[in-house]
């Protein structure tokens, strides 16, 4: 997928910006908070209808503003051509049309325009709580499987269901028990879909990851549940007790983790900045070669800010892998020009460069 033309109005610091963009090589130069990954957010969001970020739709309405339009055109590998506007008005809501007609639910939309982004905050699946971990998850099988996203909403609906009904000092075994029906139909299409996935995504990571390093460290990816071993409804009447007493639900899919290792110890306590770091562009990679095979198209792919923190003979590495014929349009925010201009030269291929500064877009 090739995005032609980006156009911005009052997203974030960005007033107002049209890029056209005829290259598989995209970037963007500018200091820290000058915008660069606000237009990095911008193409994430026509893919996903929300911003990369912990931010909610309000905002990323600029400053002073009530409304942001991001309108972007493509064209997929096999020639089709696609328009997707996005809009959004304080007190109005969100609406995301694609060539013009307007979707009735906004989750139609997701894998429509596939993409993978590296970023800073990818952190947080190695250093945060199991939940980010799920959200990748989540966030991940949902651009591929709409039965997955269906569960997942329909499982979210069911356990809020169950949680308030347990805090009831007397709940009603009969509800309880309906709902637990219901807790094991979503939860087993859950559990299944995530355990396919990191079958394919660990060895995919590891490779990544030896390229990546020079072959330096061996890393593992592992999918922790409680259902892995035992089946979901025996999970439940385990933890009744555990539940009433605690009176929210303790176990389920909802609970599970992904476990990040690198030389068979945790990723989190024993592996430095530039480890944690190759590791996780080593699974988005590992992510976007599963997208793009399940997609039959090629992602878009943002970087943004990766090169922070690794060495130079791993971001060389890194330019080596992605400029290859696996991957598609791409596009990097760097802070530094001397590095990017260094980047480029590099690549020795056909690139757009875009200096960014208070929300001020240029091409040079």
């Amino acid at each position: 997928m090739h995005l032609q033309k980006l156009s911005v109005i009052g997203f974030k610091n960005i007033g107002e910006a049209v890029l056209e963009l005829p290259h598989r090589i995209n970037c963007f130069v500018g200091d820290n908070g000058a915008g660069k990954t606000n237009l990095i957010d911008a193409v994430h969001y026509l893919s996903m209808c929300r911003s990369s970020l912990a931010m909610s739709d309000a905002q990323c309405v600029r400053h002073g503003g009530d409304f942001f339009v991001l309108d972007g055109e493509y064209r997929s590998d096999g020639g089709r051509k696609e328009t997707v506007v996005c809009s959004f008005k304080k007190n109005g809501g969100k609406a995301l049309k694609r060539n013009g007609k307007e979707y009735d639910k906004l989750s139609d939309h997701i894998g429509l325009v596939p993409l993978v982004i590296v970023s800073p905050s990818d952190s947080f699946l190695v250093t945060d709580a199991a939940e980010e971990r799920r959200r990748y998850l989540n966030s991940f099988l949902s651009q591929l499987d709409r039965g997955y996203l269906s569960a997942a909403v329909r499982y979210n609906q069911v356990l809020a269901e169950r949680n308030k009904l347990l805090k009831e000092e007397y709940p009603r075994e009969d509800i309880l028990e309906i709902l637990d029906m219901q807790l094991v139909e979503a939860g087993n299409t859950i559990h299944e879909k995530r355990c396919e996935l990191v079958e394919r995504l660990a060895p995919l990571t590891g490779e990544f990851y030896a390229e990546l390093s020079g072959d330096r460290e061996r890393v593992t990816l592992e999918y922790r549940s409680e259902l892995n071993d035992t089946p979901f409804d025996e999970v439940l009447r385990q933890a009744a007790g555990k539940d009433r007493v605690m009176r929210f639900s303790t176990a389920g899919v909802h609970r599970d983790d992904l476990k990040m290792k690198i030389g068979g110890l945790a990723l989190r306590k024993y592996g430095s900045q530039g480890q944690q770091k190759s590791f996780l562009v080593a699974l988005k990679l590992a992510q976007y070669m599963i997208v793009a095979s399940e997609k039959e198209e090629k992602p878009v792919l943002l970087l943004d800010d990766v090169f922070d923190k690794l060495d130079p003979d791993r971001v060389g590495n890194l330019l080596a892998l992605v400029s290859g014929e696996r991957f598609g349009q791409i596009f990097i925010s760097d802070c530094s020009r001397s590095r990017i201009e260094e980047i480029l030269a590099r690549l020795d291929e056909s690139h757009s460069l875009f200096t960014v500064k208070d929300g001020v877009v240029a091409r040079v």
